[in-house]
C-alpha cells in the first residue's frame, strides 16, 4: 500500500489511462477523486470498480479547461476529503488535422485542456500543497510533446508545453518539496485514438508494431500506472522536473 492515507486527483480518470491510474491509486491504499466532463457512465463505472474492490473514490464532475471550474472542483475535493497529497493531470483531447485545416477553435480546444488546464490545476492546488508541506503532480504529457508528427500541430504544441511548463513548476515549487514531473506515453489504446485504430485501419496498426523493438502496436492504459506510482511516492523524491518517456521502445529508433 504505497499509497496509503494519500489522497489524489485524477482528472480525465473515466477512461482510458486516467482510469487506469485511479484504479492502480486507490489498489494502493490512495483516496481518489476521479474528475471528468461528461461520461456518466464511464465515472460511476470506475467509482463502482474501485469500491467494490475496497477502495475510496468519488467522481466529481468538472471541465478543467475553465479556470473557475477548476477553483470549484478544487475547494469541493478539500471539502469532501480534508486534503490533497497527489494530482495526476491526465485530461487532454487529441484531433487529427493537418496545418491548414486547423482552425482557431481547434486549436484553443487542444491547448485549453491539455496545456492550460494542467497549468492552473497546479496553481490552483499549490496553496494545499504548502499546507501540507508538499505534494507530487504528475502531468501526462505525450511522445508527441517530446517529438512530432504531422497532422497534429495543436496536439503537438500542447504536449510539449507540458512537457517544459513541468520543467518550470519544479524549478519554481522544488523548495517547497513539490515535485512535479511528468510521463509521455508512447502509443495507447484510448477512447482519444480510437478512430485510427477501427475497422479499415488494419495497414497502420500493423504499421504501428514496426516502429517498436517490442513488436507492440499499442500499449494497454495499465502499462502507464506503475510509474505514475513511482512518481507519487517518496521514492521519487529527488526527481524534479522530468519527462519519463513510456512508449514501449519507440524512441530508441
Amino acid at each position: 500500500m504505497r499509497l496509503k492515507d494519500k489522497v489524489a486527483i485524477v482528472t480525465g480518470g473515466s477512461v482510458g489511462i486516467g482510469a487506469a491510474i485511479a484504479k492502480r491509486y486507490a489498489g494502493e491504499g490512495a483516496t481518489v477523486a476521479t474528475v471528468y466532463k461528461s461520461n456518466d457512465d464511464g465515472a460511476n463505472a470506475i467509482i463502482k470498480e474501485i469500491t467494490d474492490a475496497g477502495g475510496k473514490a468519488k467522481a466529481f464532475k468538472a471541465d478543467v479547461s475553465q479556470v473557475a471550474n477548476i477553483e470549484t472542483l478544487i475547494a469541493d475535493v478539500v471539502a469532501e476529503f480534508g486534503r490533497v497529497d497527489i494530482l495526476v493531470n491526465n485530461a487532454g483531447v487529441f484531433r487529427t488535422v493537418p496545418v491548414m485545416e486547423t482552425t482557431e477553435e481547434i486549436w484553443d480546444e487542444q491547448l485549453d485542456l491539455n496545456l492550460k488546464g494542467y497549468f492552473f490545476m497546479v496553481k490552483t492546488l499549490v496553496p494545499h500543497f504548502r499546507e501540507n508541506g508538499g505534494g507530487k503532480v504528475v502531468n501526462i504529457s505525450s511522445i508527441a510533446g517530446t517529438g512530432a508528427f504531422p497532422n497534429c500541430p495543436g496536439y503537438c504544441a500542447s504536449k510539449g508545453g507540458v512537457v517544459n511548463m513541468t520543467r518550470a513548476l519544479a524549478a519554481e515549487l522544488g523548495k517547497e518539496l513539490i515535485n512535479v514531473n511528468s510521463i509521455a506515453p508512447g502509443n495507447v489504446a484510448t477512447p482519444l485514438n480510437a478512430h485510427v485504430r477501427g475497422p479499415g485501419n488494419e495497414e497502420y496498426v500493423e504499421l504501428m508494431k514496426t516502429f517498436t523493438p517490442t513488436g507492440i502496436d499499442f500499449m494497454d492504459p495499465e502499462d502507464m500506472t506503475g510509474t505514475a506510482v513511482f512518481l507519487a511516492t517518496e521514492d521519487s523524491k529527488m526527481i524534479h522536473g522530468e519527462t519519463i518517456i513510456v512508449d514501449a521502445g519507440w524512441s530508441v529508433w
